[in-house]
């Protein structure tokens, strides 16, 4: 056991679990990265293996870290046999009967990414290094997903990548051995833009708040170039830090701008505040150039609009899942949205198990865990590059999104988006988004060479399996 801050926790299928052991972890050092004799990075020796999940247990996104390690518990209880099954049940790949990864019951390590990439990448080495993790994932943050998927590739272990939505993590900083479930900020935007201007007309100037890191810097672009193809006018676009807390002093020199729409390309405690603070300076309730004041929120959570409360009202977003895809529902135009099974089987576990619905975050790290377990299965090794080749191209359903594809070319899910938008009469703290459009996968779909994701110069590189 490291000294680290780290927690071992082995879900089994028993509660008994004391007699249980624990895999044999393959130590490496230095820039080696050396591999056991059978070839690959911390391959399992024992009845074990052993998965890292790593996520921001402090910092702007701690609440979105919360639900992630729910979710990952959770997952880690279906694979072993325990609860109902969840999604397992409905799962289009049948390769997983609650006997854990390949006959081996699945054990976890956890660490505090801090919502920073140096010490994202210090928790996943300590997981790799000392508590020989065969799998990372995790995080709720572009730059640290970058960064630790670099460390993964360089280690020689599969990176499946939580929460992160920047283009540059399967753009120009893709790697072989990652892989990404969460859409991203292309796909938001081509989902959001025919929505905006059917709803505030084409005659619109836009003001852009953009958290100073590289998911703020590819949503901007998203947003900005899709909406000026519809005939938007960008006014201004200014940086804030991460770390910022109270955006008053962002907020005010938008009422002088010119400026109609005010983007938000913040995310977790980052939107809530904000937000909080445009409708503290009266944003909600003023005018500009004739028309009503609108803010606009490129990527929404439950978790977002919980801590934003009624300031979420009627106010346009994007997501990768939501919960009321469980229950089914109406869209605007009067479109009935059957109750999706998987959808269903996900919310039910995980509502009997924490008392409250999944967010979207939780529903990524869940299906990237099945996802992974699934490919062990498939390729019958825990060889990374085994795994690479058993996910590249694989088509699935039955995990939330519908119909789903690993692209090979970027590792980068393609499925349908969800645009959302607060609602004027929520009936509880955990229904306050509507779902306004199930954007077809087709509609976001984008080359692997797209300039906005590193052109033809990007590469996936070569799969690493560490040895």
């Amino acid at each position: 056991m490291s000294k680290s801050n780290f927690t071992r926790r082995g879900l089994l299928k028993t509660s008994a679990i004391a007699g249980a052991g624990l895999a044999v972890p393959t130590i490496f050092t230095g820039a080696s990265w050396a591999g056991s004799h059978t070839g690959f990075t911390n391959a399992p020796e024992g009845s074990t293996v052993t998965l890292g999940f790593n996520v921001p247990q402090s910092g702007p996104y701690a609440d979105e870290g919360a639900d992630e390690l729910r979710a990952y518990e959770l997952a880690v209880e279906h694979l072993n046999g325990g609860g109902d099954g969840g999604m397992i049940n409905t799962f289009s790949s049948q390769t997983l009967d609650g006997t854990g990864i390949l006959g081996k019951q699945v054990e976890y390590v956890t660490g505090d990414t801090q919502t920073k990439s140096d010490a994202a990448r210090a928790s996943a080495r300590s997981m790799i290094e000392k508590d020989g993790a065969i799998m990372i994932t995790g995080g709720s943050s572009s730059g640290v997903a970058v960064a630790v998927q670099a460390l993964c590739q360089e280690a020689g272990v599969i990176f499946m990548a939580g929460l992160t939505h920047s283009n540059d993590t399967t753009g120009k900083d893709r790697k072989a051995n990652g892989f990404r479930h969460f859409f991203n900020s292309y796909m938001s935007g081509a989902a959001l833009a025919p929505i905006l201007a059917n709803a505030y007309g084409t005659d619109r100037k836009a003001y852009h708040l953009t958290a100073d890191y590289n998911w703020g810097y590819t949503t901007e672009q998203a947003v900005r170039e899709s909406t000026e193809a519809v005939g938007w006018e960008t006014v201004n676009t200014v940086l804030t830090p991460l770390t910022e807390t109270d955006f008053s002093a962002y907020i005010a020199p938008v009422l002088n701008s010119g400026a109609d729409v005010l983007v938000l390309n913040h995310y977790g405690g980052n939107m809530v505040n904000s937000l909080t603070n445009a409708v503290q300076f009266g944003l909600r309730e003023a005018q500009a150039n004739g028309q009503d004041f609108q803010i606009i929120v490129p990527l929404y959570s439950r978790l977002m609009a919980r801590g934003a409360g009624e300031n979420v009202k009627g106010i346009f977003g994007s997501t990768n899942w939501h919960w009321s895809l469980a229950q089914g529902f109406t869209t605007p135009d009067g479109t009935e949205v059957a109750p999706d099974p998987a959808s269903a089987a996900f919310v039910k576990s995980f509502g009997e198990k924490y008392g409250f619905p999944p967010s979207q975050a939780a529903h990524t790290c869940y299906v990237q865990t099945l996802l992974y377990a699934d490919a062990v299965n498939r390729a019958g090794s825990f060889n990374p590059c085994a795994v690479v080749e058993a996910l590249e191209d694989f088509e699935f359903d039955g995990l939330g999104n519908g119909p789903t594809l690993y692209r090979g070319a970027d590792h980068q899910c393609f499925k349908d988006v969800l645009v959302v938008r607060g609602k004027e009469n929520p009936t509880s703290e955990f229904d306050l988004l509507e779902i306004v459009e199930v954007t077809p996968a087709a509609q976001v779909t984008y080359a692997p060479d797209h300039p906005n994701f590193g052109g033809a110069e990007a590469s996936l590189g070569s799969c690493n399996p560490g040895a």
